[in-house]
């Protein structure tokens, strides 16, 4: 490996280092010294909380996440396909309808399996319970 390579990389990290250290040290001595009893109470717009913040929360809102971050992210990835449309020509067109089909197949597999769907969970194929 080179050494003029190297030697921009190592002055960024220690640039880096050196910022994130001085960072902490300010807020250390400029930070809050004492500990009130309401700096470790949630707040949420004013609102005094009723409960404790262990709920049990629903499993479909954690779906919506991932599905959220999935869709976000191949998001990305169509919109970089957009900028660069000119350059990549024919090759680009079909390798991002490729992209889009095999997500398209995903979620009609999921729609399918009943992911999509709130409330109680049945799988399809499997025989129903008796109790």
């Amino acid at each position: 490996m080179n050494a003029d390579f190297i030697w921009p990389f190592l002055v960024y990290l220690g640039g880096v280092l050196g910022l994130v250290a001085t960072m902490l040290v300010v807020a250390h001595f400029l930070g809050q010294r004492r500990l009130d009893p309401a700096t470790n109470e949630p707040f949420e717009s004013g609102i005094i909380p009723a409960s404790g913040s262990k709920m049990p929360v629903s499993v479909e809102f954690y779906l919506v996440a991932i599905f959220f971050v999935l869709f976000d992210l191949e998001t990305v990835f169509i919109f970089a396909w957009a900028v660069a449309f000119y350059e990549l020509g024919w090759a680009g067109y079909a390798a991002i309808m490729v992209f889009i089909a095999v997500l398209l197949v995903a979620l009609i597999y999921a729609w399918r399996l009943g992911v999509l769907e709130w409330g109680r969970k049945t799988r399809v194929g499997l025989p129903k319970e008796t109790n």
